[in-house]
This record gives C-alpha cells, structure tokens and sequence, in this order.
C-alpha cells in the first residue's frame, strides 16, 4: 500500500542522507521524496513516498525515530491530509493540436508558462493521478520532456506536525 511518511528533521548536513540510507540498508524503495527547510529555518521538512505494509511501515517508522536528526514523524495516509504535486511539461503541438492541448489544459487547471510556434511548456499541481491524467489527455502530441517534483503533504485542519 503506498504510504505518505511527514517527517520533521534538523536542517543539518548529513540528515538526509542518515533518512535515505535507512531505506537503503533494509532494501526499502522510496518512489518519491521532497524536502525543504520550514517555517523553523533549523528544521526541514521531508515527504516522502513508499509502498509497504503496516507492519513494515511500522517498522519503518521505528527505525526513523531512532535518527538522531528525525525531530518527529507522521504517516499522513491514516488520516486526513492534503496531498500535491507538481509536473512541468513540454509538448510538441502543430496545427489543430495547438486548440486541443489549450483546451485541455484549461480543464485541468493548468498554465501555459512558455510557448513556441511548436511548443508549449505547461505547468499542472495536484494529486499524482490528476498530473497522469493530463498525460493521458495530452496522449496525441508528443512529450518533449516532463519534470516532476514528487508528492509533498500536510494533514488538514489544525493538526500540525511540530515538536
């Protein structure tokens, strides 16, 4: 089942790689992972993304709160929670295309950010399937290049994830 861990870690250099090479000596797969310090500029914030269990994510989260750098840490998938991504994307679009993918994009609240005679880059957050959807969408033109961020999320209301 694919999990969405929060955690909450000292800005220091080698905290990251302590929380990846965690992952990596128990042979655990992060699909995807974002950080970025917080409001707090001493800690960061880490999402990151992974498939298991409850029972292996249970142990997961044992051994993260076991890092010295690892502040405190939420599985945001139990509960309520705000989740987005963002993908930027170019498409190669002539001709009639050009009105489809403009159309398209207006569906699916995205923004055209740059544009050629041939081309147009595109900027899209939402939910993972949302961005695979527009992919789906846009499946005619050809896909010059896409960039995306990995998921980020909060949990909602006024639950916090702080020390």
């Amino acid at each position: 089942m694919r999990r969405i861990i929060s955690i909450l870690m000292e800005n220091e250099p080698g905290a990251l790689s302590r929380v990846v090479g965690l992952f990596s000596q128990r042979n655990y797969n992060i699909d995807s992972l974002t950080v970025a310090p917080t409001e707090d500029q001493s800690l960061s914030r880490l999402t990151l993304i992974t498939d298991g269990d409850d029972a292996r994510i249970e142990q997961v989260t044992k051994h993260l709160n076991r890092i010295v750098d690892v502040v405190k840490l939420i599985d945001l998938t139990g509960g309520a929670h705000i989740e987005r991504e963002l993908m930027l994307i170019k498409l190669k679009a002539t001709g009639a295309q050009r009105a489809e993918v403009l159309r398209v994009v207006e569906i699916f609240r995205g923004q055209v950010i740059d544009q050629t005679g041939t081309s147009y880059s595109i900027q899209l957050a939402g939910t993972s399937e949302k961005l695979d959807g527009f992919l789906a969408a846009v499946s005619d033109c050809k896909v010059l290049e896409v960039a995306r961020t990995g998921v980020t999320g909060i949990s909602r209301g006024t639950k916090v994830l702080a020390i």
